[in-house]
């Protein structure tokens, strides 16, 4: 069993103190992950390394040491077979994402889901209720692209030919193999076994080495993927527009001007830079291809200017166009001569705005502009 990891700079939470995003938390079958403060803190012997968490964090910050899902998906890509088993490829069925899902039917023509392991697996019932809506909108998805097969659950209990029908190792084995050569991958082994036999919850941080990782907009491998996979199959002869919810991994998004007060704080925060403007801050434009439903920009927006569309054009997968959300004018402040967005007109920016108001409350004068 694997051992969970968790990079703190590429957490939405680290992102804003105002992030809501807990899918991680939601998700586990055991409850190893819980959020009580800021970021999530993780129980290892609680964790059966299903890597449920992994594929619902929308930024790729959590993994595990022993399943990469995109080395499995090139290996899966070149295999003949188009069957996922917990006793074949994958330590869970809940590991793979909807875009996971999606572009491997799209290329293998079909997807084959094993779920014959679940009902006799602890955490079998808790999967299948995560599996049932995921799959119900992958197929959606994948008629409105006019696949020619869909991913589908058979009850086939797949044994691995190799396997010795033994549980995971005693923890105490691996002192057998120390030697002078073996030092460091030994250290590390007893390292990690120590974190899974720690019967506590372990509080993650922000260190000074993460702020540069805080920066630092990336796309996630899933979706590099997700596109190449779209790139090599077959166009659907129609872009239909589908019901945003049923698309849990992108949207497109709208903007109500009127709200909007030109804080700038959805696209500085956005991790991956689907949000963005221009030099003089005139403008906020919006990239589908790079969104990833993380809903930090929704949870930072005080004025709750932006929002989900309800619908989704599947265009934006083959064709993806940045979009322009909101234009503003540009104008110097009267008090403090920078430049600054203006919304409704304002003659002074928000920061002296905001000086100014503090000033009147100081001074017990009402503010009657």
């Amino acid at each position: 069993m694997g051992l969970l990891n968790f990079s703190p700079s590429r957490c939405v939470r680290a992102l804003s103190v105002n992030s809501m995003c807990s899918g991680c938390r939601d998700v586990c079958p055991t409850g190893a992950i819980a959020i009580e403060d800021r970021l999530p803190s993780i129980n290892h012997s609680l964790c059966v390394g299903c890597a449920g968490c992994v594929a619902v964090c929308p930024t790729e910050a959590l993994g595990l040491d022993d399943f990469d899902a995109t080395e499995f998906f090139f290996a899966f890509a070149t295999d003949e077979d188009n069957v996922v088993s917990c006793q074949k490829n994958v330590p869970c069925l809940a590991a793979l994402s909807d875009e996971h899902l999606i572009a491997l039917s799209k290329l293998k023509n079909g997807l084959v889901l094993d779920t014959g392991h679940c009902s006799a697996c602890e955490i079998g019932a808790r999967v299948s209720e995560i599996l049932e809506p995921r799959i119900a909108n992958v197929n959606y998805l994948l008629e409105a692209v006019e696949a020619g097969q869909l991913v589908e659950c058979r009850d086939i209990q797949y044994r691995n030919p190799q396997s010795t029908g033994e549980e995971d190792k005693d923890r105490r084995d691996f002192f057998k193999t120390f030697h002078l050569r073996g030092i460091a991958k030994v250290r590390a082994d007893f390292e990690k076994e120590v974190q899974k036999s720690t019967d506590e919850f372990v509080e993650c941080g922000i260190g000074s080495i993460d702020t540069q990782g805080l920066r630092t907009k990336k796309i996630t491998d899933r979706r590099k993927l997700f596109f190449t996979a779209l790139k090599r199959t077959e166009r659907p002869s129609t872009f239909h527009v589908v019901a945003g919810d049923a698309v849990a991994f992108t949207s497109q998004k709208l903007m109500n001007e009127s709200k909007c007060s030109a804080c700038e704080m959805c696209y500085r925060v956005c991790p991956t830079g689907a949000l963005t403007s221009d030099m003089r801050n005139s403008k906020i434009d919006f990239d589908p291809f790079l969104c990833v439903k993380c809903h930090l920009c929704h949870d930072v927006c005080e004025s709750d200017a932006i929002s989900v569309s309800a619908s989704y054009n599947l265009k934006e997968w083959y064709e993806p166009t940045v979009q322009n959300l909101v234009t503003y004018s540009v104008r110097r402040c009267n008090e403090c001569d920078a430049l600054f967005s203006s919304v409704t007109g304002e003659k002074i920016c928000r920061r002296c705005r905001l000086e100014e108001e503090e000033a009147m409350e100081l001074w017990g004068l009402k503010n009657d502009e």
